[in-house]
């Protein structure tokens, strides 16, 4: 017997629900968002605005269909299943939160605030929900990036990979890239992007770099990377610090410092750790984002 799809839906918590678990009434937030410049009414409509979302793409879940509800900080321990369709009821950013849990599923972005949110990866109102499941689902595929320690562990990204100090101190490490060249570096850390990530991240470090490689497109199968703030010495260079990466190419960094760490989309909790002398590749994934595209 086949079961029949499964609607999951992604949220976060709102601004007014960690006022409320950290000061723990209306009362006691206003307060503290006076004695900061700022009105609790203007909290209260954004909290009822996505609210009103999850309502409308609540009611317009088919009624035999299967439903689940994921928060962004659950999504490490989340089971996704190979038929579920997936909404992100947010901003663009919580999108990209998902994207690195998911192997294929389909993805909504769904826009609660337009008048605040870009609606890059989140390009669908609310009333859309209701037809976009009612028919065969529109995908756009969106590259990923993948961090691979050389014992296996793997990190996924739809924005970018960043690998760095943890207390952002100098990284050490040595890079090679998949043409050979090699360089031992001490940095603010490497970042390498997708075309999804192109217009954020990387594109601000793009802008301070003369010379900085185009930037791949949001579907192209390209990545880009970047150095930061490459530190000269007797012992260490700046040459390499930036570039493409196509197909099968790679970037892989050998560790010189006790404790490095990688994560992705700004997600510091779900994160590998390199120690001294373990090896990260870097390059692109297996997977792609299959992003329901507005048309």
């Amino acid at each position: 017997m086949t079961l029949p799809p499964r609607v999951v839906t992604v949220t976060r918590r709102s601004e007014l629900d960690e006022l409320l678990a950290r000061h723990g009434t209306l009362g006691a937030a206003g307060y503290f968002l006076r004695q900061r410049g700022r009105d609790l009414a203007e909290v209260r409509r954004r909290h009822e605005a996505q609210a009103a979302a999850l309502t409308t793409v609540g009611a317009a879940v088919p009624p035999d269909w299967r439903r689940g509800h994921v928060d962004r900080d659950d999504l490490p321990r989340f089971l996704f299943g190979p038929e579920d369709v997936v909404l992100a009821v947010g901003q663009d950013g919580l999108v990209a939160n998902v994207a690195k849990y998911l192997d294929g599923q389909p993805v909504i972005g769904v826009n609660p605030e337009p008048e605040r949110n870009p609606g890059v990866l989140a390009q669908h109102p609310p009333a859309a929900v209701a037809a976009l499941l009612r028919r065969e689902l529109p995908v756009e595929h969106r590259a990923m990036v993948v961090a691979e320690l050389d014992d296996g562990q793997r990190l996924y990204g739809l924005n970018e990979v960043y690998i760095g100090h943890p207390s952002h101190q100098s990284a050490r490490y040595v890079l090679g890239t998949a043409g050979g060249d090699c360089e031992r570096q001490s940095s603010s850390g490497v970042v390498v992007g997708t075309g999804t990530g192109a217009t954020g991240w990387c594109a601000s470090i793009a802008r301070a770099l003369a010379g900085a490689p185009a930037l791949p497109g949001p579907t192209e199968t390209a990545l880009c990377w970047f150095i930061r703030e490459a530190w000269p010495s007797p012992a260490t260079g700046t040459t390499l610090t930036r570039g493409l990466l196509a197909g099968p190419e790679w970037l892989e960094l050998t560790s010189e410092s006790e404790r490095l760490v990688a994560f992705a989309d700004g997600l510091e909790s779900d994160h590998l750790e390199l120690g001294w002398g373990q090896r990260l590749r870097i390059g692109l994934a297996d997977r792609s984002l299959s992003l329901v595209a507005r048309r």
